[in-house]
């Protein structure tokens, strides 16, 4: 008989730690499916987030936790398509059906919106740092197994459940991308290139055929991003010249968009303004990056240039389905074949070293994981 107890990892409070507890397994309701977590992953500043020390409101108790590879274990009675036992890749970006720009971030942020923090509250709170979670059947993203798991023999592409785990941190950059409407053939800038998101939308970049200049402040992990491809060009960003630095960017030719990823301590940086800079007429810019401040933006030159500039959150449900194809068409590499590399991987009880070891990963390629 299956047990009706599970372990999960509950917060109780950002001034206590979490702990793991036996608590009654989830069962699987009109419009959900429980999920079996394999691996889970462990944002760079979790740490921050489960502490009260990062602008991310939610309510206590809950089952914390972060986007995450399991099996189905059970399905509600209107599920169509999902069945017991398939591979998925749960989304943990949950959106109202009754209107859909109510949202949260399950495990670990309520949304924009009042109405979007009942999602939160109530039905969607407890998330998969947890043996078992259940999540909505729109969030639970089926993955081809044998394509993407098999052997090269066997026509796969062998990845491991650890390799599968990479595709989170790529949705954002696809999302995107597809935003700013990236064609193959164009040039697109990604500033700051060599943090976890930013080298990822250069390899999503380049899988749809774009060509890239990556551009940052660490020219050692510049240059490791240039051995991904020949289509990738690296400028050192100096930060005290706007000018130069936008000339640099320009020097390799006409630029088409530029997508930012700047971290919350790059309110002040210069980058933005020498990116927009080089873009051509026309031109296209998307902020998807993390400051929390104020931002110093050239109104005259935006006007001038007539550039489309604006900000995107996170990643549509279409997009989600794009990027899996790409991977599933092997356009999207993961694993050793990407510099892909596991740092660590912990059980739940020993969350806070995974969270420690995950604050210190050296941006785009580590990756630490909770296997529950």
């Amino acid at each position: 008989m299956a047990s009706e107890t599970h372990r999960a990892l509950i917060l109780s409070s950002t001034s206590t730690p979490a702990s793991v507890e036996n608590v009654p397994k989830p069962r699987a309701t009109p419009g959900s499916a429980v999920v079996r977590i394999i691996v889970a992953n462990v944002l760079p500043y979790a740490r921050a987030i489960y502490s009260g020390n990062r602008d991310a409101p939610f309510p206590t108790p809950l089952v914390i936790g972060s986007t995450a590879i399991g099996r189905v274990d059970s399905v509600g009675p209107d599920a169509s398509c999902l069945s017991q036992g398939q591979l998925v890749w749960v989304d943990i970006m949950i959106r109202a059906r009754d209107d859909p720009n109510n949202s949260i971030l399950f495990g670990y942020r309520t949304g924009p919106t009042e109405a979007g923090k009942k999602l939160i509250e109530k039905e969607w709170r407890d998330a998969t740092y947890a043996e078992f979670a259940k999540v909505p059947l729109e969030n639970c993203y089926i993955l081809d197994e044998r394509r993407l798991m098999s052997s090269p023999t066997d026509g796969g592409f062998g990845y491991s459940y650890d390799d599968l785990s990479f595709l989170s941190v790529h949705f954002l950059a696809y999302g995107g991308l597809r935003d700013l409407n990236v064609q193959a053939g164009e040039t697109i800038i990604v500033a700051p290139a060599t943090g976890s998101f930013g080298g990822a939308a250069v390899r999503v970049a380049l899988a749809l055929g774009a060509r890239v200049i990556a551009a940052g402040r660490n020219l050692d992990k510049l240059k490791t991003i240039a051995q991904i491809s020949d289509m990738v060009e690296i400028v050192q960003l100096k930060g005290d010249d706007v000018q130069a630095d936008a000339l640099k960017l320009m020097s390799f030719g006409v630029v088409d968009a530029f997508l930012d990823f700047s971290p919350p301590e790059a309110g002040n940086s210069t980058h933005i303004e020498s990116c927009l800079k080089a873009l051509k007429i026309k031109g296209r810019a998307a902020l998807m990056g993390g400051v929390r401040g104020r931002v110093s933006l050239p109104y005259f030159l935006i006007m001038f240039k007539s550039l489309q500039l604006r900000g995107i959150f996170m990643c549509e449900r279409d997009h989600v389905r794009g990027l899996i194809k790409l991977c599933e068409q092997g356009l999207l590499k993961l694993g050793s074949s990407a510099m892909h590399s596991i740092l660590g991987k912990y059980p739940l009880e020993d969350y806070e070293k995974a969270f420690e070891h995950a604050g210190k990963t050296p941006g785009y390629g580590a990756q630490v994981l909770l296997a529950p």
